[in-house]
């Protein structure tokens, strides 16, 4: 069976599901396509006995405006969930405990996360030298302009909660160039938030509110809601082994026994599905876009219908990589958004794994199981010998993308691969960030240049 269409879109994630939607509302001719058997990619909830598990990503970051302007283009079809107030609170482990990371003047002096001696070396980072090595990681530079014990009490745990990452492994220009630019263009951390948040801003801008967010009744409305505006007939899942092939000045798309000629194509796969998916490219090309190592990561929902008189009222805990625990970090998400678990009850998701610790993937359920349930008494101060109500363990072998050196290699890939071949289009999580806001303004962007066309 063959179709013409204008534009297909190809994966159907987070940034294939938001381009697709702003090209519909639009009102151009898109069609999804999609591996597997559902849409949303690692974006799936899953609802037991009143508990809302994510089985991917948690919650989001209104850091663009787009963001907040993709829930306009939704409307009542899907409700912006904004983190409560105990979600500002951010938990950091030390010495068998957690410690509340400093949101303030005399928070950052009281608190035992860093040493006497990093927080007065902080008072003179707007005076030291700003680095010259383009590739240097996020660790050194840290280490560099703020202390040691800022590494490892901060930024360590910082880039485990967003990469599983090492962060004497990750370039500071790659994962966070807003914090490389900082230092480049205004020589200073500080000098360059100051200098920052003296810039006017638009109406537009201030919808860029760093808020945390979520949707209401999970991520699962984001997708289904997304899927609803594409519509249910251009949206095809279950492409086994799908293939894109130059033709002429148009694009080849077979699987099985079905063809599509399409003007455009938009690939929002991962990095290593690239190889098969464009084989008609030379194999230097296909080795550079898919140079792209994922991180493996555990998440484990677990649910306590009744917590007794543990409380805690926080965004979650991160785990710094020296105090050599079996966990990355614990997120709290009934404490921060409604109906996440029955009401005297609470909801966590333990992530464990993660670019230092792969071979956790291969643990059988029971140890998994174990583990978590001793943290509960050890790490959340549950009773010794109290097992959660509900557990649930997803496990992503290809989970946070690494933006490590090779990075640069795959840019150039991708540019020159559509220089020569308009009408393909590269995106995804393999550039311009991993977030949840990062995909959306990737996507949207990527919606208006091709309806510009």
């Amino acid at each position: 069976m063959e179709q013409q269409r204008k534009i297909v879109v190809v994966g159907a994630g987070l940034t294939g599901l938001t381009c697709a939607a702003h090209l519909r509302h639009k009102g151009q001719d898109v069609v999804v396509l999609e591996a597997t058997e559902r849409i949303g990619g690692l974006m799936q909830t899953e609802e037991i006995d009143g508990f809302i598990m994510e089985q991917g990503p948690s919650t989001g970051t209104i850091k663009y405006p787009e963001v907040a302007e993709l829930f306009d283009m939704l409307g009542d079809d899907c409700a912006l969930e904004v983190a409560q107030r105990s979600a500002k609170c951010r938990l950091i482990w030390k010495d068998g405990r957690f410690r509340a990371l400093p949101s303030g003047l005399w928070s950052a002096i009281t608190t035992p996360l860093f040493t006497l001696k990093d927080k007065f070396r902080i008072l003179g980072e707007p005076w030291r030298k700003k680095g010259t090595d383009p590739n240097e990681s996020v660790g050194s530079l840290a280490e560099r302009r703020l202390g040691r014990s800022f590494v490892d009490y901060a930024v360590d745990p910082f880039l485990s909660g967003v990469y599983a990452g090492d962060p004497y492994k990750l370039p500071t220009r790659l994962a966070l160039p807003k914090l490389y630019a900082l230092e480049q263009q205004y020589g200073s951390f500080i000098k360059g938030s100051i200098a920052l948040a003296k810039q006017p801003k638009t109406a537009r801008d201030k919808r860029a509110t760093k808020d945390v967010f979520s949707t209401c009744g999970g991520f699962r409305n984001l997708v289904s809601a997304l899927g609803r505006v594409i519509g249910e007939d251009r949206i095809i899942t279950s492409c086994k082994e799908l293939r894109i092939e130059p033709l002429g000045d148009k694009w080849k798309l077979v699987w099985g026994e079905n063809t599509i000629i399409a003007e455009q194509v938009i690939t929002t796969c991962p990095a290593y599905a690239l190889p098969e998916l464009l084989e008609f490219l030379p194999k230097e090309q296909l080795n550079d876009l898919s140079n792209l190592y994922y991180a493996p990561v555990i998440e484990i929902g677990v649910g306590m219908r009744n917590t007794g008189r543990v409380h805690w009222n926080a965004f979650g805990g991160l785990v710094p990589s020296k105090e050599r625990q079996n966990v990355l970090g614990i997120l709290m998400p009934s404490a921060c958004f409604e109906g996440r678990s029955p009401k005297e009850g609470a909801n966590y998701a333990f992530f464990i794994g993660g670019a230092r610790h792969p071979e956790y993937l291969n643990k059988t359920d029971e140890e998994l199981t174990e583990l978590v349930n001793k943290s509960l008494h050890t790490m959340l101060g549950y009773p010794e010998g109290t097992r959660a109500d509900v557990i649930r363990i997803y496990r992503h072998s290809h989970a946070i993308p690494q933006y490590m050196p090779e990075t640069d290699a795959r840019l150039h890939a991708i540019d020159t691969i559509e220089q020569a071949h308009p009408g393909l289009h590269i995106i995804g999580n393999l550039k311009d960030g991993i977030g949840m806001g990062d995909r959306i303004k990737q996507a949207v962007d990527m919606a208006d240049r091709i309806s510009s066309i």
